[in-house]
């Protein structure tokens, strides 16, 4: 996970609203939205008023480097919100701000001169044209952005080498798979080397196993490139695999924010409760929160990472009973035994357990 601090945010989303229908705009002045009302009020005057609040008073901060994945239930908020923040939807109210501009405020020739270089887009359908090549269709958006032949070349052989699509450059779309596709996808938003990528439910339409072979692709991908992503998903499995934190959302508004670690130890409301409920409690702990930092090193032991899930390291565990150190930037800061594993899933499990509402206990 990307380390984070109040400078290294790349997008920050401020009381966001959108609106659709009724007559949103009477319900604002020039700083606030219903002064002195809670939230709660605001939603139910637009109701009243006919008005549908498809994202309410959103608010969170994508880090520098930082997987940020929104999720929820159809109907939840989350597409209307990764709209607004490229405005292919206008938002009603707020302010997003990207490397600290505001872009609300931006002309049209200058959001979509934004677009073409600043952001890349995936959405879960490809949108590949089928009279195009794989390598035209990801050289389409250079095309837009005036670059030479030479450059456009470079630029794409480059993000076809990245995805894995080396050799399929002059195939169209209809003669590749739906996993190799995607790829096309994926390697056209990334040929403009975009600060900030948007995915839409990307790999929702495919099939289970090449889905996660689209997952473990985008984030070698992501390993390399380090690039500020928002990830939207109505999968938490797949946004537990994916995400340094995640956001739910029910109603247009934000219910949770947090690690998935954070979200599954303490869900604030039977709604998160319920998307966490199944999840291992082995794939959300590491091995720095099950480690016993009281047992002495030995010789020879063998080692694993501090942000090494539980369940890929049980594999070594198997074979050192007596344990493994944990290493944390080169020093070693405990070890992880067999009983150390059991007591802290147990530890997590109760908490888990204690903290949900008296039907939701399993």
């Amino acid at each position: 996970m990307p380390n984070r601090n109040n400078n290294d945010i790349k997008l920050s989303c401020r009381n966001v609203w959108k609106i659709y229908g009724g007559s949103p705009t009477k319900y604002f002045d020039k700083k606030k939205l219903f002064i002195n009302s809670d939230t709660l009020n605001v939603v139910k005057k637009l109701r009243d008023d006919g008005a549908i609040p498809a994202a309410v008073d959103v608010s969170f901060d994508v880090h520098e480097g930082e997987i940020f994945v929104i999720m929820g239930l159809s109907g939840s908020g989350k597409s209307t919100m990764v709209r607004c923040l490229s405005r292919l939807v206008e938002p009603s109210h707020g302010e997003i701000l990207l490397g600290g501009e505001d872009l609300l405020k931006k002309s049209k020739s200058e959001l979509i001169d934004i677009r073409r270089h600043k952001m890349g887009m995936v959405f879960q359908s490809f949108g590949l044209l089928p009279h195009l090549t794989v390598a035209e269709n990801i050289s389409f958006p250079l095309r837009l952005q005036g670059l030479s032949n030479k450059e456009k070349r470079e630029k794409t052989s480059r993000v076809i080498e990245l995805v894995g699509l080396e050799g399929r450059e002059n195939s169209f779309p209809r003669q590749l798979s739906g996993g190799q596709q995607q790829r096309i996808g994926i390697a056209r938003s990334l040929a403009v080397e975009p600060e900030l990528w948007f995915l839409d439910e990307p790999f929702s339409a495919l099939d289970p196993l090449i889905r996660r072979q689209m997952q473990d692709e985008f984030l070698r991908i992501q390993s390399s490139l380090k690039k500020s992503i928002v990830f939207i998903t109505h999968d938490f499995l797949e946004a537990l695999r994916i995400a340094d934190r995640m956001m739910i959302m029910r109603d247009g508004m934000v219910v949770q924010i947090g690690t998935p670690a954070e979200l599954i130890a303490n869900p604030v409301d039977d709604y998160v409760a319920e998307f966490t409920r199944d999840v291992p409690l082995m794939r959300v702990l590491f091995a720095k929160d099950v480690m016993d930092d009281n047992i002495e090193v030995e010789e020879n032991m063998q080692g694993v990472q501090s942000c090494d899930s539980v369940e890929d390291i049980l594999a070594q565990l198997s074979k050192n009973t007596k344990g493994v150190v944990v290493f944390d930037d080169g020093k070693a800061i405990g070890v992880v035994t067999p009983k150390s594993v059991v007591c802290a899933l147990s530890r997590n499990a109760e908490k888990v357990t204690t903290e949900l509402p008296p039907n939701e206990v399993v």
